[in-house]
């Protein structure tokens, strides 16, 4: 990325305006040292605003730059003396949204131990899956889940709440902590909607890069107030925490996310900034709105697709305050759609920030027409470097494969169409879920809506939709179905139309797919 174009934006965002020579010496001084881990971004933070407040719980414990970063140096020491954690273990991290989880995750890298950020859906059996499969040798998780990790294998180390702040209250004096010959990272696991969630290695940013791809877009500043409420677990969640730790910012965290107490909580704070994934702007306008609006500034999303007509909705209450982040796990970010681009083609993913390629090939690798629907393929400094069972996606150029069919339009905006492996063929012909979906729940009755393709004795596969309906609300299936035949083709009607109370979901908000195909055994 290029020098002037960094040293403007970092400018436009107010991270490079003068400060006491000191601090700015130490700033510097922790990024050289410990690197842009998420443990140097803490480093950088407390060494040039160590009085700032970093994170506020809703429980209201608010702990400055340099109280966090002194837990978790206090946490580290422990866990290396006492629970014998080195360079190159694994440390799960089963926690909600607060303070301890950032502790445990910055403690692990700061002993270069690598953090496993464990979805807290999981089931018993699934973590104890994980467990194994990622040979944790420590596992720090919150109270609530002590029923489930008993299942864990017996070498695998337990820290709940109590045991996490006997940690770093009995942290030995002294023993100071150097950076580690190897950089600890983050293994995020996979969403798992469709089966056993898969690890995917995180690497480490290494220049400025990154942050400046994503605020050039997002109009984030230094020491700004910042919600996050997507999980922190989630690759969105945790790249919140990490600009927010780039930014100096103040953090607001809920452990769950509860729409009304979010709406009460941005009355009472003036938050700049509120981090989420889509579902959770839809659970918000289901709850009066805060009067007066909220001083938002920025409103991000990422994680799953935007419903059709959620965009211009959210901002007619909130105001053009919305940002779309298309990416993954594996790609980290691919595209960026702002306000609007979103009141223009409310679908759409939006463009390439700056510094990131994204092309739309065939199946033998080669370029797609404007507008033909294609394989999505994105390079940037952030890709994945691979799953920790040793898969890897399928490249081209330097580009990684998403897994999701997508189209850029003449104005060179990208849409994205589902993934590869949702598309159906119904009698021979192609058909997308997500354009059904995105239809469905333009009907004022529906809530929210998911399809999905079941097997069909004679069409191969035919379209199932399950629909969740307002309160109060009704629909005959067959209006459903002439609906959707007034706009789409007679091979994209939905042959079975369910209604159901809510759609199953895991814990970042995405659809879970395979419970929605118990229904046909």
């Amino acid at each position: 990325m290029d020098l002037p174009f960094v040293v403007a934006t970092l400018t436009r965002r107010g991270l490079l305006t003068p400060g006491r020579p000191i601090r700015v010496a130490s700033q510097l001084g922790a990024l050289r040292k410990w690197g842009w881990s998420l443990a140097g971004e803490l480093r950088q933070a407390a060494a040039r605003d160590p009085g700032r407040t970093a994170v506020i719980d809703e429980q209201g414990v608010g702990l400055t730059y340099q109280e966090l970063l002194d837990r978790a140096e206090r946490l580290a020491r422990s866990m290396r003396a006492g629970l014998g954690v080195q360079s190159g273990d694994r440390v799960g991290v089963l926690c909600r949204n607060h303070h301890g989880l950032i502790e445990a995750v910055v403690a692990a890298m700061l002993l270069g131990a690598d953090a496993v950020l464990v979805n807290t859906g999981l089931s018993a059996a699934q973590l104890a899956t994980v467990a194994e499969e990622q040979s944790l040798r420590v596992l720090v998780h919150d109270a609530e889940f002590a029923e489930r990790v008993l299942g864990l294998p017996a070498d695998v180390q337990r820290v709940d709440e109590r045991v996490h702040e006997e940690l770093i209250a009995g942290a030995l004096p002294g023993d100071q902590l150097k950076p580690p010959e190897r950089d600890g990272r983050t293994i995020v696991l996979t969403s798992g909607t469709t089966g056993t969630p898969k690890g995917a290695r995180r690497p480490t940013p290494h220049s400025f890069g990154p942050l400046v791809s994503i605020i050039d877009r997002i109009p984030l500043h230094a020491r700004d107030l910042v919600m996050i409420a997507a999980p922190l677990f989630h690759t969105w969640g945790y790249a919140a925490l990490q600009v927010a730790f780039a930014l100096r910012a103040t953090i607001v965290l809920h452990r769950r996310f509860d729409p009304a107490a979010t709406v009460a909580a941005l009355a009472a704070q003036p938050c700049d900034a509120l981090f989420a994934v889509p579902v959770m702007l839809q659970r918000l306008l289901e709850v009066p709105p805060p009067t007066p609006r909220p001083p938002l500034k920025v409103v991000a999303v990422s994680g799953s697709a935007l419903p059709g007509g959620l965009a211009p909705r959210f901002m007619d209450v909130y105001g053009d305050v919305l940002y779309n982040l298309y990416g993954s796990t594996e790609v980290s970010w691919a595209s960026i759609a702002g306000p609007a681009e979103l009141r223009a083609a409310p679908t759409t993913a939006g463009r390439p920030p700056h510094g990131t390629r994204l092309r739309i090939l065939d199946d033998t690798g080669q370029p797609v027409p404007e507008g033909r629907v294609g394989r999505i393929f994105v390079g940037n400094e952030m890709l994945f470097e691979g799953y920790t069972s040793g898969d890897r996606r399928e490249t081209h150029d330097g580009l990684l494969d998403t897994g999701d069919l997508g189209r850029v339009n003449a104005d060179g905006l990208l849409f994205v169409d589902g993934r590869a492996d949702d598309m159906i063929v119904s009698g021979g012909e192609n058909v997308f879920p997500s354009e059904v979906e995105d239809l469905l729940t333009r009907l004022p009755q529906v809530r929210e809506a998911a399809v999905i393709g079941v097997p069909d004795p004679e069409y191969g596969q035919r379209l199932a939709a399950f629909l969740g309906l307002h309160p109060g609300e009704t629909l005959d299936p067959e209006a459903v179905r002439e609906y959707v035949r007034h706009y789409l083709a007679r091979f994209s009607v939905p042959r079975d139309v369910i209604f159901v109370k809510y759609l199953p979901r895991n814990a970042t908000g995405k659809v879970l797919s395979r419970e929605l195909r118990r229904y046909y055994g």
